[in-house]
């Protein structure tokens, strides 16, 4: 019985495990993701304000800052004793071009790294490609896209792919003056980021499902033992109920057989007769009280012995509507066949009882004059049963405990043979057991309509 349940808590734990490690892992590999790209940004706005000093030329206000901002970078990393360098020329830790003058030291360099895997090319005032400065060697010719929206833009920065699929940063920035303007472009392969990236989702993914795992064992252990003592509890409730059942079986048997000598010893007029005829009223309702009893405990129990098989609708409901005609005969309810075909997999016994619940239940809340239907069809994979009436109808409160034990609602209630209110209960659990599904709809005043879908394969 809480076997569903262990496996929905089960999946609750896991799937928190597994959000926490996907925002856990997901983040890492943002962030680190993140601070390649603006380092190497950094780099390559760094690079074209060498470039722009190299040449002598004024620098845009973002390269006065990304200059800043590498010597910065340079400052945290760097002992104070240690030589701060640029690329020719002089460089100004403020950013401009004269003052305090930084002599290249590449070999106390922790940065060099970042430069020299830069390349540059270079557009001239006539659009011509001029040999690059750059000491390596760059892995795709000019790009004509960026070096246009640089032309127009003043400055691009975007992310292109090789025929091989190696991703490169590129740079660009329009240089010179109205008359004479020309383009710098700078670009550094991401290959060796992408391939860390790329081993930390590898090992981020092996390192998260083995986690998964281990949780998903942890938290099935963990349910099945927080609720071993409430299934024990459960067992040994549905064990009582049983073995009580069982055991009332037999006492009740005993006192009909002697409420029934005793009636028939009385006389036809003798006052006690009414009293007899009570006595065994009130003995056959135990008795049906204690047999669903029964079955409800074999039912929670998956103990209930089902043989299925094939079950042709229409044979089926030709003998219920022969059976339960005189019955809506004698309350003057008109009971109505409709289209009845299919063919359910199904425990025919079960599926009888099932119906005969529903259909007692329709003719006993649809008053002298009322109609009751049984009707089925195909429906997919479903053979789809109906009981349909006019009777009195459901209030929409009630609706949500019909299939509660015990629950009759505020009409069966007023009822004197309202039932026990295990019918509904037992003709849900027999149709779950047969993999089917039942639901009702109503509305009061117009009657209600419940339908079993019942597998027919």
């Amino acid at each position: 019985m809480l076997k569903r349940l262990r496996w929905q808590l089960s999946s609750l734990y896991t799937l928190a495990a597994l959000t926490l490690i996907v925002l856990i892992g997901g983040g890492a590999y943002w962030l680190l993701a993140y601070y390649f790209q603006s380092s190497t940004d950094l780099a390559l706005r760094y690079k074209v304000a060498l470039e722009y000093n190299r040449l002598g030329v004024s620098k845009p206000f973002e390269l006065e800052q990304a200059g800043e901002d590498w010597l910065a970078s340079r400052n945290r990393t760097t002992p104070a004793s240690t030589a701060l360098p640029t690329t020719g020329g002089e460089w100004d830790a403020e950013g401009g071009n004269e003052g305090t003058n930084i002599r290249m030291n590449s070999s106390d360099d922790p940065y060099d790294s970042e430069l020299s895997s830069i390349y540059l090319l270079m557009v001239d005032p006539r659009g011509r490609q001029v040999a690059s400065p750059s000491a390596i060697a760059a892995p795709l010719k000019l790009d004509e896209q960026a070096v246009a929206a640089a032309m127009e833009n003043g400055s691009d920065l975007r992310t292109v792919s090789l025929a091989d699929g190696t991703r490169l940063r590129l740079l660009s920035y329009r240089i010179g003056d109205a008359d004479n303007l020309g383009v710098v472009q700078v670009g550094r392969s991401l290959a060796d980021q992408d391939h860390i990236l790329n081993q930390l989702l590898i090992g981020l993914l092996i390192l998260g499902g083995f986690s998964v795992v281990l949780v998903g064992l942890g938290s099935w252990w963990l349910a099945g033992r927080s609720l071993k003592p409430a299934q024990q509890a459960w067992d040994k409730q549905q064990a009582f109920v049983a073995n009580a059942s069982h055991e009332l079986r037999t006492p009740l048997t005993l006192l009909r057989a002697s409420a029934e000598v005793a009636q028939r010893g009385l006389g036809v007029d003798d006052k006690n007769q009414e009293l007899m005829g009570d006595i065994l009223q009130e003995t056959d309702h135990m008795s049906r009280l204690v047999d669903d009893l029964l079955l409800l405990s074999r039912l929670d129990a998956g103990r209930l012995p089902l043989e299925r098989r094939a079950i042709a609708m229409p044979d089926l409901i030709d003998e219920l509507g022969r059976k339960l005609g005189r019955v809506a005969l004698e309350r003057e309810v008109h009971f109505e066949i409709g289209p009845a075909d299919g063919v359910i997999y199904a425990d025919p016994p079960r599926v009888r009882q099932v119906l005969l619940i529903l259909l007692d239940n329709a003719l006993r809340h649809t008053p002298a004059g009322g109609k009751v239907r049984l009707e089925a069809c195909p429906n997919g994979r479903m053979v789809q049963v109906s009981v349909i009436d006019n009777g009195s109808g459901i209030a929409p409160e009630h609706l949500p405990h019909l299939f509660e034990r015990f629950y009759r609602g505020v009409a069966g209630r007023r009822q004197p043979d309202g039932g026990s209110g295990l019918g509904l209960a037992i003709a849900k659990a027999l149709v779950e057991a047969q993999n089917g599904q039942i639901h009702i709809t109503s509305r009061p005043g117009q009657g209600t309509r419940v339908i079993v879908d019942l597998p027919s394969k």
